[in-house]
């Protein structure tokens, strides 16, 4: 019997085209396994501009568009339950912007998400840099 996946992937109002799902969803689960947390659910919300720009206004009163909010709501560090909100219009401008391609940039800011549940925070050079080689590491891993 197939293991229930812990990794949900929601539309929200937006053309969601996320190939290699399965492989996704046990990638990210392997991502918390290796960084030895015990993952209990994530959820992907995926979104526009608009709308995760309203998130950031609402509970972080911070009002500007921004790729990935995530959220933490494990009741205690046993068990991680979270939720990251993703804007797919930050993340075309993003590729555009950077050069790189659509699909390598939705899957670094997936793994963002995943790595700040770990414990990973970008607020700092140091810690920025630490968070970007631990998602270039599982980008790799996932074979992009």
């Amino acid at each position: 019997m197939a293991s229930k996946s812990k990794v949900y992937f929601y539309s929200d109002s937006v053309d969601l085209r996320l190939s290699q799902r399965n492989k996704l969803k046990k990638a990210i689960e392997a991502l918390f396994e290796k960084e030895g947390k015990n993952l209990d659910k994530m959820n992907y919300v995926f979104c526009n501009d608009e709308k995760l720009r309203s998130i950031n206004r609402r509970y972080l009163k911070h009002d500007y568009y921004t790729d990935i909010i995530t959220f933490d709501y494990s009741e205690d560090k046993s068990a991680i339950r979270g939720e990251s909100y993703i804007s797919l219009d930050r993340i075309r401008a993003n590729s555009l912007e950077l050069q790189t391609p659509y699909h390598s940039e939705l899957l670094r800011v997936i793994f963002h998400g995943a790595l700040h549940l770990c414990g990973y925070r970008d607020k700092k050079p140091g810690e920025t840099r630490e968070i970007r080689k631990k998602e270039d590491f599982y980008l790799r891993r996932f074979g992009v």
